[in-house]
């Protein structure tokens, strides 16, 4: 990692969901992936969400770390599409694990 810049984490993800919620607004826009995700509607988005977990399941399985980033990387990416879908912001995910923080998952979770 010594060759690569290396900024602040949490703007390289406000900068690049910034782009995808810009996308999210010009789904007319025929050369924009993000664009034709949305255009294509939830199902399209949630099955790639789907595909790029499995990928980096497989990835882990490996243990190939590159694969590993790249993967994460694109399940990343795409899970902040699914976000920007529904008008989830990224500091309400930040809120969502600050609250988690010290905290035994009982003491957290929706399911109980």
């Amino acid at each position: 990692m010594d060759d690569k810049k290396i900024s602040n984490e949490s703007n390289v993800l406000n900068e690049v969901f910034a782009t995808i919620e810009k996308r999210k607004k010009d789904e007319s826009n025929n050369d924009s992936y993000v664009s034709s995700l949305f255009k294509d509607g939830l199902d399209k988005i949630l099955s790639k969400i789907k595909e790029e977990c499995d990928e980096s399941i497989e990835a882990s399985e490996n243990g190939e770390k590159d694969k590993i980033i790249y993967e994460y990387a694109d399940l990343l990416f795409h899970m902040m599409v699914g976000l920007a879908y529904h008008n989830v912001k990224l500091d309400d995910i930040y809120f969502e694990l600050e609250r988690r923080i010290g905290k035994k998952k009982k003491d957290y979770t929706l399911d109980e």
